[in-house]
């Protein structure tokens, strides 16, 4: 076996070799599995290799003194070893570079991944760096020796860090808490948060002023929200009722989703690959936007071919190819929450501008995609709006300006999901193929493209510029008044439909804001950081509702600069 190993071209890229009783044992490289001997893996075989390891301990691990390796036992129902996974490890210095950034400000990071994908390599650099490069007081609290390697004196990979065992995976939270009380350190490293119990013992650590590194399993940060034993490191979820007038200000239901209380951690990252990671700065928002039923935005970064460092920023949709609906599960088992805000998978206010300008091609006509529905229902739907001679199918999802899709049969066809996230196409789903369901749809398809489906000409062209100019408006009023010089900002007076559009865009930013003025003369104004409702005067014939009280909007968790209640002039339409 050793020797057919040795010959692989594949050597460097070994992961794993595996050894079961009574089959011919495996190497499995990325490229897939290698055949090490013609002959089966015997009891003696078993017995030999067991040997020339540690102790395998509860958890059915052992290591190889001074070194990374892991080698877990798979054990009969008598507890006799039958079968070896022998896993690789390797120290990669510069694996954490992507994330150095991070780590030098002093976040709390949570590294989520499939099993893999090389969440451990990178927390063993992080734990480096931060020692070596940072000179902080690390203590890694090490579950199965995988960080720090098997016996008493750890790996070099780990640098100038220090490194607690854990004698039983069950004890690991009391473990990490007598780290922070005997032996005073900066940071603590945890691999594979798993059990209430640990996530409830880094809650604790995280209130003590410690920056935490962690890992835990999942694809994406929605796996953590779905997942009852570790929500509580996002924060918890709770189920929130709200009043009426809430409720419908909002546009949903009166039972929703919302973040319990502050993250544990700062940052998350998403392990795609190990070139590439999907970095969310602020969790908390993060959380809070999957659970309002927006994409949050995070940032891409990559290793290319020569090594260097991209970033990109995207609206997140889930890494997870086998699912674009970043929401599907909440869609799913929560519809009611979101009330006919589940059709649209991307918001208008993310759509660009080329895209808008698109739908106005081919006499005005807009362009719609239909998957897993009858196109004849996809017609009669649309007939029975009057849309039928506005919108126009199309069997080229490329050319397509939106899609109209079964949420079921969409979630099983990755083609279709890729296809939909690199041509950038809103989606608006349906649970069934009934006439409601479909009719539902189109009018929030109706909603967000009021500008395509008019008769062409010049009328739309003004329309849909205005969209754009008036969240360009928006952009410029806090880019360069709001958030740099703390003062409130007045919109110009909109139509509701582009106020809407508006107020998305102040969440991305976590702004507040109140509608000011009454009827048909309504516009926004944007609240500074810290700078409430209550805190700007507005005399009563400015109000929306005429009751003197200005009406709220979304609130949300403020931080950064301080506000003060400066109005300044309304910002004029922006030039062509």
């Amino acid at each position: 076996m050793r020797r057919k190993i040795s010959e692989h071209e594949e050597l460097r890229y070994l992961i794993e070799v595996v050894m079961d009783l009574g089959r011919k044992p495996l190497a499995r490289f990325p490229s897939g599995d290698f055949e090490l001997s013609d002959s089966p893996i015997t009891v003696q075989d078993i017995e030999h290799a067991t040997s020339q390891v540690g102790h395998f301990a509860v958890d059915n691990r052992a290591g190889i003194s001074r070194t990374l390796h892991r080698i877990s036992a798979i054990r009969n129902r008598k507890g006799t070893i039958i079968g070896l996974t022998c896993r690789v490890g390797r120290a990669i210095s510069g694996s954490a570079d992507l994330l150095r950034d991070l780590v030098q400000d002093g976040a709390s990071l949570l590294l989520i991944g499939p099993p893999g994908v090389g969440k451990t390599t990178i927390i063993r650099d992080i734990a480096r760096m931060l020692a070596n490069d940072y000179n902080k007081r690390v203590m890694i609290v090490d579950t199965s020796n995988e960080i720090g390697g098997d016996g008493d004196i750890p790996h070099a990979g780990i640098g100038n860090a220090r490194r607690m065992q854990v004698p039983d995976s069950d004890m690991q939270h009391k473990v990490l808490i007598e780290a922070v009380e005997n032996h005073m350190p900066q940071v603590i490293v945890i691999d594979e948060i798993g059990t209430k119990l640990e996530a409830m013992a880094a809650c604790t650590i995280a209130q003590r002023g410690i920056q935490l590194v962690a890992t835990a399993h999942g694809v994406t940060i929605e796996n953590l929200i779905m997942n009852p034993s570790l929500e509580m490191l996002i924060g918890g979820i709770q189920s929130v009722t709200l009043g009426d007038e809430e409720a419908n200000r909002r546009g949903v239901q009166k039972s929703v989703l919302e973040r319990k209380g502050p993250s544990t951690f700062s940052c998350g990252v998403e392990i795609v690959s190990k070139n590439e990671l999907r970095v969310h700065r602020f969790l908390e928002a993060t959380v809070d936007a999957i659970l309002s039923g927006r994409f949050p935005r995070v940032e891409i970064r990559k290793l290319n071919s020569k090594g260097l460092e991209e970033t990109s920023e995207a609206t997140g949709i889930s890494s997870d190819k086998k699912d674009v609906v970043v929401n599907g599960d909440l869609l799913e088992t929560n519809d009611e929450k979101i009330g006919h805000n589940q059709f649209p998978l991307q918001f208008p206010s993310e759509l660009s501008s080329d895209m808008a300008e698109d739908s106005l091609e081919d006499g005005g006509l807009l362009r719609l995609f239909v998957y897993g529905i009858p196109e004849a229902s996809a017609i009669e739907g649309l007939k029975k709006l009057k849309m039928d001679a506005t919108v126009r199918l199309t069997d080229n999802i490329s050319e397509a300006d939106a899609m109209l899709a079964q949420l079921s049969r969409l979630k099983k066809n990755s083609g279709i999901q890729a296809a939909v996230k690199s041509h950038n196409i809103p989606v608006y789903v349906t649970k069934t193929s009934s006439l409601m369901q479909i009719s539902k749809a189109i009018e929030a398809l109706k909603d967000d493209f009021p500008d395509g489906l008019k008769n062409s000409g010049s009328g739309d062209d003004m329309n849909i510029l205005e969209k754009v100019d008036a969240l360009e408006e928006a952009r410029i009023a806090i880019e360069q008044v709001v958030i740099p010089k703390g003062e409130a900002a007045e919109l110009l007076p909109r139509p509701p439909h582009i106020i809407s559009l508006q107020i998305e865009l102040l969440e991305k930013y976590q702004l507040q804001s109140e509608k000011v003025g009454k009827g048909s003369d309504v516009w926004l104004r944007i609240l500074p950081f810290q700078l409430s409702a209550n805190q700007v005067k507005t005399s009563s014939d400015q109000n929306v509702d005429g009751n003197g009280d200005p009406e709220d909007l979304d609130t949300f968790d403020v931080y950064g600069a301080n506000g003060s209640p400066h109005n300044v002039d309304r910002l004029p339409f922006l030039p062509d």
